[in-house]
């Protein structure tokens, strides 16, 4: 407890021991050890008696009195730490060097941390004995901290891996979670209320304004993206740096040559919608990429790999297509839609191309310049056809599910007596498969005709979604997104073709396997078990109990479910109507911003 103490020149516990031992007046060698070791004050000895007389103890006092001196001393050391005096960090070094042999003591560690904590540059000794010592290291300040981090990234690793594995709990969580709705899902919260999780902030505190160690954040996230192809790290990868701008810490902000464009692309995120200036903008960032530089691209590519970026760019080209339709426009010759799908094809190849290394961009540009550059192999035929084949495709899909709604509006006599098709373009069905762009546009289309509530649409669609680009139409992203939409068409689930298309046509095609596509089947069915048709209900509770080796998070949902339809024999159900939303397919005009994006709100 007194460790420290003899470097001092200051008498400690085991000094009185040998006094009281080789004394032969042990009352004098006490009162002796007090004068020394004591208040040096004069005028305090006349006052110690006086306090004696009221029953104060001595420790009660000295330790009052040294209680009020540390309070004094560690707001002199912020002072002196905060003043303009060229000698500043001279005095808190020369502090250090006479307070650090007393940083085992409790009563004495405040202040030294304090002093740790100020100094810009801790001497490497110092920094080596806190970093030895488990307890010093424990309670030290994250601004120390950082500079033990900054030179053992192994140890920055063991810090910071708890918390990356916390930020994808939640998300996945989010992904799983009870509530099914299609105004609050997934990607509800804004940028900036995201900014604020437990561990975006904890993060953006441990990196304070140390390049060396962001860069080290990064390089985490970059491995654990390649090593799992989970899409959060990327998401985490544009959440911390648009903190850190938050916090102004242009130290970081100004180096990292993705800030201008995340900072954008927030923007955008924020409203949901690229507009034309934005767009000009982001396309100016992808141009200026220099020569040499290609390696920004890689980073590029995660920014736009996060799914609230491309939720956002799908959203986008959605909206993008609808206008071109009114406009009887093609899809080839609109730079918009081109550059939405540029970047949507840097964000789809972000994990290949961290992976391999090859830093070159899968160029989509307009159309004009298309055959120019087929005829210098320059453009890949792959994206070309997505532009060429597969959008005409899709706007077809488009006038069929359009041509249909507004007719079932018109008076009986003015309807034709063309029947709704149930075959897809074969192009539509062949770019789901082989292409991931085109795949990740067709999944939102699913999303946007259940918004619809098109239900004609929707049981059309649905089969073509069981064979998808890598399985993209059974990822957890998703699945939580139709199961939400879904909700608006919950009485149509009374119908057995219309349940039959759901569950039979696909999300039972694959739930066996995929225990993911089990946990949302289930999910869903606990949301809408009043309106499924009974007879398909029972059927369902046969075919989706779990298992053995299924997951607790798989059982305890199937457990749910079952509580829940015993319950509702037991009583009536109760009328659950679905609140009104107008969701139109006429193209909504966003206002103009400036072309200078401002912080997010």
């Amino acid at each position: 407890m007194f460790a420290g103490l003899p470097e001092l020149g200051i008498s400690n516990g085991e000094d009185l021991k040998e006094t009281l031992t080789n004394c032969t007046e042990p009352l004098k060698a006490i009162d002796q050890f007090q004068t020394e070791n004591g208040i040096l004050l004069p005028t305090l000895q006349s006052a110690l008696p006086f306090l004696d007389l009221h029953g104060t103890p001595r420790l009660e006092f000295h330790q009052s009195v040294f209680d009020e001196l540390r309070d004094k001393l560690m707001e002199r050391v912020a002072t002196i730490a905060e003043g303009k005096d060229e000698d500043r960090y001279g005095k808190l070094e020369e502090l250090l060097e006479k307070s650090f042999p007393l940083v085992k003591m409790p009563s004495i560690q405040p202040v030294v941390m304090q002093v740790l904590k100020h100094l810009p540059k801790v001497p490497e000794k110092k920094l080596k004995l806190v970093m030895a010592d488990k307890e010093l290291y424990k309670v030290c300040a994250v601004e120390v901290k950082r500079q033990i981090w900054q030179d053992n990234q192994a140890l920055f690793g063991d810090e910071v891996s708890p918390l990356l594995k916390q930020y994808i709990v939640e998300k996945e969580a989010a992904l799983f979670s009870s509530d099914l709705s299609v105004l609050h899902n997934f990607f509800s919260p804004s940028p900036k209320a995201r900014r604020q999780g437990e561990v975006v902030l904890k993060l953006t505190q441990m990196i304070g304004k140390n390049v060396k160690l962001y860069d080290m954040v990064l390089q985490f996230l970059r491995t654990l993206f390649l090593r799992t192809r989970n899409v959060h790290y990327c998401t985490l990868r544009a959440e911390l740096l648009m903190s850190l701008h938050d916090l102004d810490i242009s130290e970081i902000c100004s180096v990292d040559p993705c800030h201008k464009f995340t900072w954008c692309l927030d923007a955008c995120i924020r409203e949901r919608f690229v507009d034309a200036k934005r767009a000009r903008e982001l396309q100016g960032f992808l141009d200026g990429v220099k020569k040499g530089q290609e390696q920004v691209l890689g980073d590029l590519s995660m920014i736009l790999c996060d799914p609230f970026a491309s939720n956002t760019l799908v959203l986008s080209t959605v909206r993008n297509l609808q206008e071109l339709l009114s406009q009887d426009a093609l899809p080839r010759d609109s730079p918009d839609l081109m550059l939405l799908l540029r970047m949507l094809s840097l964000g789809q190849g972000a994990w290949d191309m961290i992976d391999s290394q090859v830093f070159k961009e899968p160029r989509l540009v307009c159309i004009h310049f298309l055959f120019l550059l087929i005829m210098f192999d320059s453009f890949p035929s792959q994206e070309l056809e997505v532009v060429t084949r597969f959008l005409p495709a899709m706007l077809s899909v488009v006038v069929d599910d359009y041509t249909f709604t507004v007719e079932q509006k018109l008076p009986n006599e003015e309807k034709t007596s063309l029947s709704y098709p149930t075959a897809l373009p074969d192009a539509f069905n062949k770019y789901l498969q082989e292409n991931r762009v085109a795949c990740e546009m067709g999944l939102y289309y699913a999303l946007h005709i259940a918004k619809q509530r098109n239900k004609n649409a929707l049981q059309r669609l649905l089969p073509a979604l069981v064979e998808t680009y890598n399985d993209m139409a059974f990822g957890d992203i998703f699945l939580h997104l139709l199961t939400g939409h879904l909700t608006l068409l919950s009485d149509e689930f009374g119908t057995e073709e219309f349940c039959s298309a759901v569950f039979d046509g696909f999300l039972l095609t694959s739930f066996s396997s995929k225990e993911n596509v089990h946990r949302h089947t289930l999910r869903l069915l606990l949301h809408l078990y009043q309106k499924v048709l009974p007879s398909c209900m029972e059927t369902l509770v046969k075919t989706l109990e779990p298992p053995k080796q299924s997951s607790d998070q798989v059982k305890e949902l199937y457990s749910q479910l079952i509580e829940k339809l015993e319950a509702q024999k037991k009583s009536p159900p109760q009328p659950d109507e679905a609140p009104s939303l107008d969701l139109g397919l006429h193209p909504v005009t966003v206002p103009t911003t400036a072309s200078t994006p401002t912080t997010p709100l």
